[in-house]
């Protein structure tokens, strides 16, 4: 186990999210890959999907953050595991085991996405770098806002972003990050996607908030 993660954080995270994983991160020892390649080889595993799973071992394997506000916090940890798929739908694997018995399984898509797959596959965020942000950024507006409202179901559908723009490095999908001139709207749409219930919608609003608070010293790159 590493409690000191201070030199060993992965790159291509902003600033916010590098410190909020040193300050609140720790690694734990889980397995190595490479130990179960051939068995999975044996099972018609393409190698290409066990080098994958390996890069995402080596990336994050291990990495324990505080819960996130949504899908009973997320994964415990994350590891490589559990690859399926086939070659005309793509090939994924299990970013990490759950928390708590939750209905979806927490996966990495195809494409290299964080998402769910409960009834059917729901990428959350483009990349693992989206959710460990997203994570961030929920820890750091919770400190910050001076009010934080919940909406759930239909009425998630009455928020106005109009003037808002959207958090560019949580890389969001079924769940999304806006900015508005004192807020950040945090939308939530996967396991409502992924089990089929639109009334499992959330969004939460984090008020009040002032420059240090909607952006964390985070200012978006050029396109």
């Amino acid at each position: 186990m590493n409690l000191n993660l201070f030199n060993d954080v992965p790159d291509g995270l902003t600033q916010r999210a590098r410190s909020f994983v040193r300050a609140h991160g720790v690694k734990v020892d889980v397995m190595h890959v490479e130990e179960h390649r051939q068995w999975w080889l044996d099972r018609d595993i393409p190698a290409a999907v066990i080098d994958r799973m390996v890069t995402y071992r080596e990336r994050w394997g291990g990495l324990v953050l505080p819960p996130a506000s949504q899908y009973d916090g997320g994964p415990r940890y994350l590891e490589a595991d559990s690859p399926e798929g086939s070659a005309s739908e793509g090939w994924s694997f299990e970013a990490g085991v759950q928390r708590t018995a939750v209905p979806y399984s927490f996966m990495i898509g195809p494409s290299g996405e964080f998402g769910i797959h409960g009834g059917q596959w729901v990428p959350l965020h483009a990349t693992v770098e989206g959710w460990v942000e997203s994570l961030a950024l929920t820890h750091h507006a919770s400190m910050w806002a001076r009010q934080i409202v919940k909406v759930t179901g239909d009425d998630v559908d009455g928020i106005v972003l109009d003037g808002f723009e959207p958090v560019r490095e949580v890389m969001g999908l079924a769940d999304t990050w806006w900015r508005g001139a004192d807020s950040l709207v945090a939308v939530h749409t996967g396991m409502a996607e992924a089990l089929s219930f639109p009334r499992g919608r959330t969004a939460l609003i984090y008020a009040g908030l002032d420059e240090w608070g909607l952006r964390g010293g985070v200012e978006d790159s050029a396109d």
